[in-house]
């Protein structure tokens, strides 16, 4: 009996900020190679990422509430699976 691979956390990531925004651009990178070695890193090779989106559910909102809005979306993925996250959300034409 084979087992499926769990899921990477960019794939979850990418499907929770999809379905919660709608994005017209979304980017998720992970940036966990750059801090090898590093505090925070567990050596699973997905502990640092870097998020781009754009989506009109970020208009006229403060970057601050923008960040909290992804940061609900993803659950317990912030801070708990991943040990850094870069957010860098617009709303369309910023």
């Amino acid at each position: 009996m084979t087992t499926s691979p769990a899921p990477k956390i960019a794939d979850e990531i990418e499907r929770l900020l999809s379905a919660a925004f709608a994005p017209t651009h979304l980017a998720v990178i992970n940036d966990s190679a750059k801090h090898s070695g590093h505090s925070g890193d567990d050596g699973s090779g997905e502990s640092h990422f870097t998020v781009e989106i754009e989506s009109a559910a970020f208009s006229e909102i403060s970057r601050l509430e923008r960040q909290r809005m992804v940061n609900r979306a993803l659950g317990d993925i912030p801070g708990q699976r991943v040990h850094a996250l870069a957010v860098k959300a617009k709303a369309p034409g910023e």
